[in-house]
């Protein structure tokens, strides 16, 4: 049995692609807030929330995972409202910035890890373009407070890396992850 510890419809949208037989557990864990180094604190994060569902499920096979947006080295979570996604917003306007994923997956008790990074280039966005964007409340429960599969795609100029990454699920990254891990997802 395949459990994905979360209840992101765009998570469970991209394991699709690497199998359609697996279950979705919100894990419950709590999540560290800051880290000195970005991918170390977003793959702490995916394993809290793997760990807290393989707790339940000690023969499952879980994955656990957590993306966050880094500019010049401060980590973005999820907005805090509208205020704060017009203001993690407006510092991304024209700049570049990382988008990170933790990855974990869990298997008989071990655990593996890695993590993922995409660079994504926006382009310049005026207040209003950001208070627009906002006030569709897309923004209010993602990391960076866009989505790249949403309405903020006409405000990125340019990606260099996984584009399912962005969305909060590198597939790519998550396939080799469970091959190092002896997982074959379509055996599962």
């Amino acid at each position: 049995m395949i459990i994905l510890a979360s209840g992101s419809p765009r998570r469970h949208e991209l394991l699709r692609k690497l199998c359609t037989n697996f279950l979705v557990e919100v894990s419950d864990a709590a999540e560290v807030q800051s880290a000195e180094n970005p991918a170390a604190l977003a793959v702490e994060n995916a394993v809290r929330k793997a760990q807290a569902v393989a707790d339940k499920h000690p023969d499952a096979v879980v994955i656990g995972a957590d993306t966050i947006v880094v500019l010049d080295g401060k980590i973005f979570g999820k907005p805090d409202g509208a205020c704060g996604a017009v203001d993690m917003l407006s510092k991304l306007a024209g700049r570049r910035h990382e988008v990170i994923t933790g990855l974990a997956l869990i298997v008989g008790g071990k655990v593996f890890t890695a993590s993922e990074v995409t660079e994504v280039f926006f382009g310049a966005m005026t207040i209003e373009d950001i208070c627009e964007y906002v006030a569709t409340g897309e923004p209010l429960d993602k990391s960076g407070s866009y989505a790249l599969q949403g309405g903020a795609t006409k405000f990125i100029e340019k990606i260099h890396g996984d584009w399912s990454n962005v969305v909060g699920l590198p597939v790519y990254r998550l396939r080799l992850l469970a091959q190092s891990a002896g997982v074959d997802f379509n055996a599962t």
